[in-house]
């Protein structure tokens, strides 16, 4: 669970719907990353266009978490990375899961206070947020159970309150990595609702993904990193039965996700 400022669904409305701003684009230049001997990252170069999905594929290993997180800042990586926005603008990330202890008296409340507030969380949700964190679980079908403690929750229902908690405050750039794990049909529904409502609103999206034909359906732009660059471009174009072909075969060949 990240909320980072940065200089460089539904039927219900999501947070600060209004915006009429676009999203950053973002440029990945010659960028690596390398653990020891070991190269994860060779040679990045990709643009990702402003108000865009853009999805990021390939097979596990290949190094896409690890370019997600050097964008977050979080990983030490040679090239460059930039973001093309004014300062203090929000990046909101979804992990693929979420790794805490399941014997935590935390509530969903609770969980979605310590984001939005530095009054601690066990004080309550302070009044000023109530609307904003109402707003946010209503977008991903979450209000009823906001009193339910996080340990209680399915894998699919905790997933829902990470992209609740992507939404305080409202992004402008949305990094997601595989946050559809657990998610039922309804699930997925809501989260496909609540991403094209996001790019509606000029929001950024990029986004780690390994069901192709939802990238099919979803995304403007797809790019494919195995270790580098294998291909990139809108989906139409790129992704060719022979294509699939080939990630799904070099799926098999790394089992390690990085």
């Amino acid at each position: 669970m990240v909320k980072v400022m940065t200089d460089l669904l539904t039927s219900q409305p999501l947070p600060d719907s209004h915006k009429s701003f676009s999203g950053p684009c973002i440029s990945f230049e010659r960028v690596g990353l390398r653990f020891g001997n070991t190269t994860i990252l060779e040679d990045i170069n990709f643009n990702v266009e402003n108000g865009t999905i853009h999805c990021l594929i390939g097979p596990n290993g290949g190094g896409k978490t690890c370019l997600a997180r050097s964008l977050l800042g979080q990983m030490p990586h040679t090239g460059r990375i930039t973001i093309n926005w004014p300062a203090g603008k929000v990046i909101g990330y979804v992990p693929q899961l979420l790794d805490f202890d399941h014997t935590l008296p935390i509530t969903v409340d609770d969980f979605m206070a310590m984001i939005c507030q530095d009054h601690p969380a066990f004080f309550g949700l302070k009044k000023k947020h109530h609307d904003a964190v109402t707003r946010s679980l209503a977008a991903v079908g979450m209000e009823s159970l906001r009193k339910r403690q996080m340990g209680q929750l399915s894998g699919g229902e905790r997933q829902r309150v990470l992209f609740a908690q992507a939404l305080l405050p409202s992004p402008d750039l949305l990094i997601l990595d595989e946050p559809m794990t657990g998610l039922d049909e309804v699930g997925s529904s809501l989260f496909e609702d609540m991403l094209i409502k996001l790019k509606n609103n000029g929001v950024t999206i990029f986004w780690i993904h390994h069901d192709l034909k939802q990238v099919k359906k979803m995304a403007d732009f797809v790019t494919c990193v195995n270790r580098k660059i294998l291909f990139s471009g809108s989906p139409a174009d790129v992704l060719t039965a022979d294509r699939i072909l080939n990630v799904l075969s070099r799926e098999q060949a790394f089992p390690v996700n990085l």
